[in-house]
């Protein structure tokens, strides 16, 4: 059996509360706007803001169609210098035309207007139902009143967080303090995520802070290569989502110096922020919707990199798999016919299958491991499926969940809910 890689995380991090406002100069909070329903009372408008000027990156969906925040957003990141970000949850603002690219900006604006920054300087990101024109009415007189929420400390991180979920059922928080040339800086973070999960990201909202004083170069490098390794790791459903985004803001506000490619904290900054993330990348899939099972892939062996993760993303996303997760079914032959549909040089004869640290097949075989010792791995709330090619060196791996008749249930009748809510508010 290969072996597995070594840990990505070789740096000690210390882990601090906060979350998006555990770095120094970044202040957040909350409103609630009865954006989804209108008697409803809960955080759903909420504004992340930095005081001092920051460098910015972001990552988007890859879907084709792209929700109205996306399109604003992907132009007012090349700004660079971000202040805030406004994002609401229950209207995803997408499909809806020109005038969802309207009432984006109106946010935008609204937003800059009562920070005193430029509106190109705000980003904005919705979660919720696709297909309903955003209820901007109820939003942009409400600005001030945001604004006038800001707080530093965990407070502002903990209503910022519960405003953007939507489906989830836990909050997603996690911020590390690291020291680096005598100085500490701190990367923090909030997301949400529950169904529409996939690689290449998915229904999922991701704001990272820090206080590093960082090249923008080095910035983008240190983002891609982070959520390559987290985000664009896990899946639920298989389904890409038309709002995901991750956005960082590193505002300098640390003693540290600057970090630069090569420079001394260099190493340490890319390994913290990919810490931060692959912990919110986890909690998302730990939390999807109504899944009883978290199961890493993990793919060795591979004759390259594409390999390993055709195959590992083939099994991850299999439907079939995933019904014999969640019934605790160690039915590795649903495993291997997801392997040979892979996208994928595989050789049968060639492939070992382990649930937890048991071979169930050998060579393309069934092993004399009696099922009654594989399903006491797979009857667990977490475990591992490894695969090995046999065929090189590359590896990969995939977070994963068992599908649940709960699953389908909870996402059979989302649209159609909504509707008839409007129409009884008379907002339809």
């Amino acid at each position: 059996m290969s072996k597995d890689p070594p840990s990505a995380v070789e740096f000690p991090f210390k882990q601090v509360a906060g979350g998006v406002t555990a770095a120094k100069g970044f202040r957040a909070g909350a409103i609630s706007c009865g954006i989804k329903n209108p008697n409803a009372t809960r955080l759903d408008l909420t504004l992340i803001a930095s005081d001092l000027p920051t460098h910015t990156e972001a990552c988007f969906t890859t879907n084709k169609v792209k929700a109205a925040c996306v399109r604003v957003s992907q132009q007012h990141v090349k700004v660079g210098d971000v202040r805030a970000i406004i994002a609401n949850s229950g209207n995803a603002n997408a499909c809806t035309g020109p005038q969802g690219i309207a009432d984006a900006k109106a946010m935008t604006k609204a937003a800059a207007d009562k920070l005193g920054v430029k509106m190109r300087q705000v980003l904005v990101c919705s979660t919720g139902i696709i297909g309903m024109p955003m209820p901007i009415q109820r939003i942009t007189p409400r600005i001030e009143e945001l604004v006038q929420s800001l707080k530093s400390g965990p407070a502002g991180s903990e209503d910022a967080m519960h405003a953007i979920m939507t489906s989830d059922t836990k909050p997603k928080t996690f911020a590390v303090e690291v020291e680096c040339e005598g100085a500490t800086f701190r990367v923090g973070g909030i997301a949400k995520g529950a169904g529409m999960i996939c690689p290449n990201m998915a229904t999922m909202l991701a704001f990272i802070t820090t206080d590093a004083k960082i090249q923008p170069g080095e910035l983008k490098k240190a983002t891609q290569a982070a959520v390559q390794e987290t985000f664009n790791r896990i899946t639920i459903d298989g389904d890409t989502s038309t709002n995901d985004t991750v956005i960082v803001m590193a505002n300098g506000a640390s003693e540290v110096p600057l970090i630069k490619s090569k420079s001394p904290c260099t190493e340490i900054f890319r390994a913290a922020l990919k810490h931060v993330m692959m912990n919110l990348a986890k909690m998302i899939v730990r939390d999807g919707e109504r899944v009883t099972k978290f199961v890493e892939i993990r793919v060795h062996g591979a004759k390259t990199h594409q390999d390993a993760k055709s195959v590992a993303e083939t099994v991850a996303k299999s439907m079939l798999v995933k019904c014999s997760f969640h019934g605790g079914d160690p039915n590795w032959g649903r495993i291997i016919h997801a392997v040979g549909y892979a996208n994928a040089r595989v050789r049968e004869e060639l492939v070992d299958i382990y649930f937890g640290g048991l071979c169930a097949a050998k060579g393309g075989l069934s092993t004399s491991i009696p099922v009654k010792e594989l399903e006491k791995v797979t009857a667990k709330a977490n475990f591992t499926v490894t695969i090995d090619l046999n065929l090189g060196d590359a590896c990969y791996n995939v977070f994963t969940t068992d599908l649940s008749e709960e699953y389908v249930d909870f996402n059979s009748s989302e649209y159609s809910a909504a509707v008839h809510s409007k129409r009884q508010t008379g907002l339809a």
